[in-house]
């Protein structure tokens, strides 16, 4: 059995091309450099977990043909993250139930104060988003899914990652505490934020990606969250063994720890 990733979106917040903006990334014709905003799909047997709800939602789930969801998990609060919440409405009509979301509490409860609507009683319809929010604070399954929360500081705020059996995805870090790593032990892939080339004061940036990766040490590693800064081919080209950029649209399997 496989356990199966989706890369939705591996943009930063202002997504690639960026608005305005020239540079020879932005303008490339290559497909890889075309960067909506960060989210994956996680699937297995049944089970499909999507991560975040940012503002290209709508068209990365056309683009991937996503008709159904278990679940969403939510990393944090900031805009491009969540701002495409109300296009979880479509799943809302053609399941014809409430759709569960789990993240930290603050998430939830900055969720549910942005979002009120989302979170009344069901509209007999379903013409509006139907979501119930929970608390997730250690692992949970869904199905074949080991489902474990991973705490890890983006800048000084405390946000979470989340490990899907034997593969992690942690986007929107500066630091992760000792009691984190210790979660992150045995991966077959690590997914991890690698937002630009210079020092930034709430993001990993290469140099520390790279360091951080070969900490860890996992059998595969991709990076995700990027800016304009940094073109596929010329990242790809520099980086160590069994590390690559993750580009929209790319899938990844793993059978390790899918019973």
């Amino acid at each position: 059995m496989s356990l199966r990733v989706r890369f939705l979106g591996t943009g930063s917040s202002a997504g690639t091309p960026q608005v305005g903006c020239d540079c020879a990334v932005c303008r490339s014709d290559d497909p890889r450099n075309r960067r909506s905003r960060a989210s994956i799909l996680v699937e297995a047997t049944d089970v499909a977990l999507l991560v975040d709800t940012g503002p290209d939602l709508r068209q990365q789930l056309l683009r991937e043909n996503i008709r159904a969801l278990t679940a969403v998990l939510y990393t944090h609060f900031h805009a491009d993250h969540i701002n495409g919440i109300d296009d979880l409405r479509a799943f809302n009509f053609l399941q014809k139930q409430v759709l569960d979301c789990y993240g930290d509490a603050r998430t939830g409860k900055e969720l549910e104060e942005r979002f009120r609507y989302c979170f009344l009683p069901p509209d007999p319809a379903w013409a509006k988003p139907s979501l119930r929010m929970h608390p997730i604070e250690g692992p949970r399954d869904f199905g074949p899914l080991r489902v474990t929360p991973v705490p890890v500081l983006h800048g000084y705020l405390p946000i979470y990652g989340y490990r899907f059996n034997d593969v992690a995805y942690l986007t929107d870090l500066k630091s992760i505490p000792d009691s984190s790593m210790a979660l992150l032990q045995n991966l077959d892939i690590l997914i991890l934020d690698c937002l630009r080339e210079d020092e930034h004061p709430t993001h990993i940036n290469v140099t520390e990606a790279i360091a951080l990766a070969q900490t860890i040490g996992a059998r595969r590693t991709y990076f995700t969250h990027m800016t304009h800064d940094l073109g596929f081919t010329a990242l790809a080209e520099r980086l160590p063994a069994r590390m690559w950029p993750a580009y929209d649209g790319l899938e990844l399997h793993s059978d390790i720890g899918v019973s």
